[in-house]
């Protein structure tokens, strides 16, 4: 049976592919909040005067290039991650799914199937990605233009009591990802999770597919957390060693995120009439 550790090793690959990719995110988005704090700092210290209007345009277009770049930088990123570093991640999770099977990895070939599959897979995620992108690019224009707003009413002497950059900050944090319950994470922590869900996915669909196609098996033994459910981490269907069907792997590539799953092939059990997706191995 495969160790946390041999889990470990198999998929270090992986492990940098995501770590790569984490880093680069957190870097880009950090982009917008130093921008963010800049545009700031820069219009609190305009004075009332017949060029602050355009003073505060300049300023705030000069915000907006780095937006734009930010934009282009991480939808950039996005088209790495689905057009190379998924399909890196399906074909390791194909290798390693035949290494565990005991056959041998040039059974695995870009076959029309394994690219349909995939081609799915990697618009999704795409799509999530860069869904998150276009959430941020919206935020930051908004946050301009509140930027700008208020500022027009200091530098018209409408406001004696000045720019209020931490409420800005408060009702514009770009320095977060915000989920549909308004919950705030680091952009860190939301990568990270993310980019592991979307790779370890790919990559179990690589080793289920593999079986599935290229072994003809009907039966795959999962490799799991002690504790983890099948269907969840709280299912009390425990589903670490157990014998499940190639339908039931396929709908369950993982049980939740940070989860550990991973698939091997038994393509050997196709004879067996006795088994029951749930059997032990």
């Amino acid at each position: 049976m495969t160790t946390p550790v041999q889990q470990r090793d198999d998929r270090a690959e992986l492990t940098a592919l995501i770590t790569t990719a984490t880093n680069e995110l957190v870097r880009q988005w950090k982009r917008l909040a130093t921008a963010q704090d800049r545009l700031l700092r820069t219009l609190e210290r305009l004075r009332p005067g017949r060029s602050a209007t355009t003073r505060i345009r300049g300023i705030v277009n000069e915000f907006n290039r780095d937006v734009g770049e930010f934009d282009r930088l991480t939808r950039a990123l996005a088209v790495r991650w689905a057009g190379q570093d998924l399909p890196i991640a399906y074909r390791d999770g194909a290798l390693q799914a035949l290494r565990r099977a005991n056959r041998d990895i040039a059974v695995f070939r870009w076959t029309a199937d394994h690219q349909a599959a995939l081609a799915a897979l990697t618009a999704t995620f795409y799509t999530d990605l860069i869904g998150r992108i276009q959430e941020a690019v919206r935020r930051a224009q908004a946050f301009a233009r509140a930027a700008q707003d208020a500022t027009r009413e200091v530098t018209l002497g409408r406001n004696h009591a000045g720019i209020d950059s931490a409420r800005l900050v408060a009702d514009h944090p770009l320095d977060t990802v915000v989920y549909r319950n308004n919950a705030r994470h680091s952009v860190k922590d939301w990568a990270r999770s993310a980019l592991t869900y979307q790779g370890v996915v790919t990559a179990n669909h690589g080793a289920i597919n593999t079986g599935r196609l290229d072994l003809e098996a009907l039966w795959f033994e999962c490799v799991d957390g002690s504790e983890c459910g099948f269907t969840s981490h709280q299912d009390t269907d425990h589903a670490n060693g157990t014998i499940r069907s190639a339908d039931d792997a396929a709908a369950y590539p993982l049980a939740h995120f940070g989860c550990i799953r991973q698939w091997i092939p038994r393509p050997d059990l196709n004879g067996r009439r006795d088994l029951v997706s749930g059997d032990s191995a």
